[in-house]
């Protein structure tokens, strides 16, 4: 692997406060944020707990551990030969404890932050402006989502193996589904084989665009492949536990997004030997698993980059009051006004949105709210 010339974080000499949520910005600050004013009847006591904890940790905790965690990124990837490979600072274990110890940790999971789609998309806006923040409360994908199907539909003896040290952050693992030589968003052409010999299941696929794969802390994939070639369409998928070292891994390189390459692999699946134990929830089920982990993973998703377009509003609105051309400071231009403002109407509509999906989830079920759902997308 090359490797790239631009690190995919900023450095602790790029760093500076003026990028960090402030606040004044949407969704940001004690007050109950005014797009959540329509739900306030549905909001309980321990969303404001929640939340209250959450920007606390966030601005007493992770906001002056930034530096340390930039800077000690800035000395491993001198370890390495690709930014991809390089380790978590060391720092991170230092916030998960103080994460978990302040009753932060794993919020994604319903059993555990005990609160409604609704009342987690307004947090997940806020991991979203924080990324440190997002991997100390272990709340970012596509672990996440991995962490949910083996809470939902795991094996006693699959939670003990690969969920409890997920939740405790001691791995990372990726989601295992994308081929390049068929439409994937139709999880029906999948084409991965899961065949089964003796007491085994042997795996063979070409997979890639795998977040998370490369980082030295992956140690777990969900794959989706298929079990069958025959009967009904939507019964023929399956999905299965392997191991990243498992024999017959292979990770052939990270794909490149707008020219920098990001840990998203390309990966081939040579005769990957896995246990009859490793099957989550039976043969001809991944249909099933993949909806049920979709649907609050993609209102997550949405929330999160609404917070990143919150952090970016922010920095240009910082940036044209500083900033003179012409005669004039750039925000006393009307088309930069203009911008700014078709801005900040957009993310206005999307929360709301968002709000909207999560509510008919919570009310009527991820089934009846997967149109909406997909206008989020």
């Amino acid at each position: 692997l090359a490797r790239s010339s631009t690190p995919s974080h900023p450095s602790a000499s790029q760093f500076h406060p003026p990028h960090r949520p402030n606040p004044k910005m949407q969704g940001y600050g004690k007050d109950l944020p005014d797009a959540l004013l329509p739900y306030k009847n549905k909001l309980t006591p321990r969303f404001f707990e929640v939340r209250a904890k959450v920007l606390d940790f966030i601005e007493n905790v992770v906001n002056p551990a930034l530096p340390t965690y930039y800077s000690q990124r800035d000395e491993l990837l001198k370890t390495v030969d690709h930014p991809t490979k390089c380790p978590e600072p060391p720092v991170l274990n230092e916030l998960r404890a103080q994460a978990k110890a302040r009753g932060v940790m794993n919020l994604f999971l319903p059993e555990v932050c005990k609160l409604s789609v609704l009342e987690y998309s307004p947090i997940g806006e806020l991991l979203g402006m924080n990324e440190v923040a997002n991997y100390a409360m272990n709340c970012s994908a596509p672990d996440s989502g991995n962490m949910e199907v083996l809470e939902r539909y795991g094996t006693e003896a699959q939670k003990k193996q690969w969920l409890e040290p997920l939740l405790n952050g001691e791995i990372r693992s990726a989601f295992a589904m994308t081929e390049p030589g068929v439409a994937s968003s139709d999880a029906t052409n999948i084409c991965t084989r899961i065949e089964r010999d003796g007491d085994e299941y042997v795996i063979n696929g070409h997979k890639w665009w795998i977040s998370g794969a490369i980082r030295p802390e992956c140690k777990l994939f969900i794959l989706m492949g298929k079990s069958s070639f025959s009967g009904p369409l939507h019964k023929q998928q399956s999905m299965i536990l392997v191991p990243r070292d498992a024999p017959g891994v292979q990770i052939v390189r990270p794909l490149a997004v707008f020219g920098h390459e990001h840990d998203h692999a390309e990966i081939i699946f040579d005769n990957v030997r896995v246990p009859l134990t490793n099957m989550i929830l039976g043969e001809g089920r991944g249909f099933e698993i993949a909806q049920g982990r979709l649907g609050p993973g993609r209102i997550h998703h949405c929330m999160r980059s609404i917070g990143q377009g919150e952090l970016a509003l922010a920095a240009i609105v910082n940036r044209v009051h500083r900033r003179k051309a012409f005669g004039k400071i750039l925000a006393e231009k009307d088309t930069i006004r203009t911008a700014i403002a078709e801005a900040r109407i957009s993310l206005t509509k999307v929360r709301q949105l968002c709000y909207l999906a999560a509510v008919m989830a919570d009310e009527h079920g991820f089934k009846a709210a997967k149109s909406y759902i997909g206008m989020i997308k």
